[in-house]
């Protein structure tokens, strides 16, 4: 439930995010706690998490720029 304006992020469950993959690749998922998201490398692009829920939707998604992918590091943990 949102107030306030402010939202409410639910922890990612490590043993859930172990065991996701990117639904259009089948590759590894980083998680990104900051922004609240799921990023896919090798698909570009940044799945978002809603209420601790990832939306493992391709259309729900959105597209991870060239200079973006290159900021990121080179591989995040889950947790």
């Amino acid at each position: 439930m949102r107030c306030s304006g402010q939202s409410y992020h639910r922890p990612m469950d490590p043993k859930l995010l172990e065991l996701l993959v990117c639904p259009v690749t089948k590759g590894h998922l980083d998680y990104d706690r900051g922004r609240q998201e799921l990023i896919s490398r090798s698909a570009r692009l940044a799945y978002p998490i809603r209420d601790g829920i990832p939306v493992l939707l391709e259309e729900e998604a959105r597209t991870i720029s060239d200079d973006e992918l290159e900021r990121l590091p080179t591989r995040t943990p889950l947790v």
